[in-house]
């Protein structure tokens, strides 16, 4: 059978709150977000503006995507697998405690970012999986449905009508991601995707890895990405670029670093990083054969309303 390298969009914002610096003018709070899902940045903007905390900004924001199913990467009704089912993966992180809540492949319970953050905060463990994770969120009073549609159905019927091509057997994507930096210095990330289309059932991605598709900390800002995830969790660019802007680095040069490390091993790799320091300063990087350009959106006090940026993308 042969090889299919799916990829699935990312969105990520930062939302940098410290307040203004003595004497200066600052460019925080500020979201920054992969591709354009605009309104999962004006979701965790507007949250953050009427005083909810960091956590509750990146929980909105990603389940804004849950439910508006963003380029169906996130959220039920779609990417299903082999078997034709959908599952989610999602991260909720806390910058300031370096606590994790996650879950991966998670089965009939849409709200999986509010789930991770269940597991972060009820439990002592940072993630669940599978069958088990279901049960868990049903105990936390989540309600299960299907994760199918129409959609995700026909993709699938589609797909086995082609005898399976293309697909991730060989000797054999999209979704939310969201980092903020908030008042007095506490800081948040998550991510939420139902992973790659046609995956091997059981698959889970970066998108759950602290580390690989998201990591903050508030002693610095935050990182994250998009792109193949089963090469980015081998190596955790998102922590990498953290631990550069950690040594002084600014946030577009500590982003292309990161990306050129695997680059360097993985020519062919897709992928894309933002980075926001603890000041507001932000910057993007891109590593895409075959895209111009690597879209993401921000807010900022700068801006009247989500702005979207591009970055070049190296080939």
């Amino acid at each position: 059978m042969a090889a299919r390298s799916n990829l699935w969009l990312t969105l990520v914002c930062f939302i940098v709150y410290f307040g203004q610096v003595w004497g200066q003018k600052t460019f925080i709070p500020l979201v920054i977000n992969t591709w354009s899902f605009t309104n999962a940045t004006e979701k965790a903007w507007n949250v953050l503006s009427n005083g909810g905390t960091v956590l509750d900004a990146v929980e909105k924001g990603c389940a804004d995507c849950e439910v508006e199913q963003c380029d169906f990467t996130v959220g039920y009704g779609g990417s299903p697998d082999e078997n034709g089912e959908t599952t989610l993966d999602a991260l909720i992180m806390d910058g300031t405690s370096l606590d994790v809540g996650a879950v991966g492949a998670l089965r009939r319970v849409k709200n999986a970012i509010a789930v991770a953050r269940s597991v972060m905060e009820h439990t002592t463990h940072t993630m669940l999986v599978g069958e088990q994770a279901s049960a868990f969120a049903v105990e936390m009073g989540f309600a299960e449905s299907d994760l199918h549609t129409h959609k995700s159905v026909e993709q699938w019927i589609a797909w086995n009508n082609t005898n399976c091509q293309p697909n991730y057997r060989k000797d054999v994507t999209p979704d939310p991601r969201m980092i903020v930096i908030g008042a007095n210095g506490t800081s948040a990330g998550g991510s939420s995707t139902n992973g790659a289309i046609h995956k091997v059932p059981g698959r889970v991605g970066d998108a759950p890895i602290a580390g690989a598709g998201v990591y903050v900390d508030s002693e610095v800002g935050g990182a994250a990405g998009t792109g193949d995830g089963d090469i980015t969790m081998r190596f955790l660019p998102s922590y990498q670029a953290v631990e550069y802007m950690r040594s002084g680095m600014a946030p577009d040069k500590a982003c292309q670093l990161a990306l050129s490390r695997i680059g360097k091993k993985y020519p062919e790799y897709h992928g894309a990083l933002v980075c926001a320091n603890i000041k507001g300063e932000y910057g993007a990087a891109c590593h895409w054969p075959g895209l111009d350009k690597f879209p993401y959106s921000i807010r900022n006090p700068t801006v009247k309303s989500t702005t979207l940026e591009q970055v070049n993308c190296e080939q």
